[in-house]
């Protein structure tokens, strides 16, 4: 299991455009994939389960994956987050 926790940088956090993004890139990874903030635990693949956490900007999440490319996985989430969502990234 690999665990890393973030800051999300841009100002509307993970909201529908961002986290399409968001999901899009888990997606391309094998391993289990989930976003933690605070207590709550959602998989990063479903749009729904990342809207529910009302991420805005300035707020700390934790990506954790579980699985064969685990490590590749959280890195480039988290590099996906550091960057903004912006589109160099993906």
């Amino acid at each position: 299991m690999c665990i890393k926790d973030v800051m999300v940088q841009n100002q509307v956090g993970l909201h529908a455009r961002p986290a399409t993004f968001f999901i899009q890139k888990a997606n391309e990874f094998r391993s289990a994939i989930w976003i933690e903030k605070e207590e709550r635990r959602v998989n990063a693949k479903s749009l729904l389960g990342i809207l529910s956490l009302g991420i805005v900007g300035g707020t700390a999440i934790r990506i954790i994956a579980d699985g064969t490319d685990e490590e590749q996985a959280v890195a480039s989430l988290v590099e996906l987050v550091d960057s903004g969502f912006s589109d160099e990234s993906r």
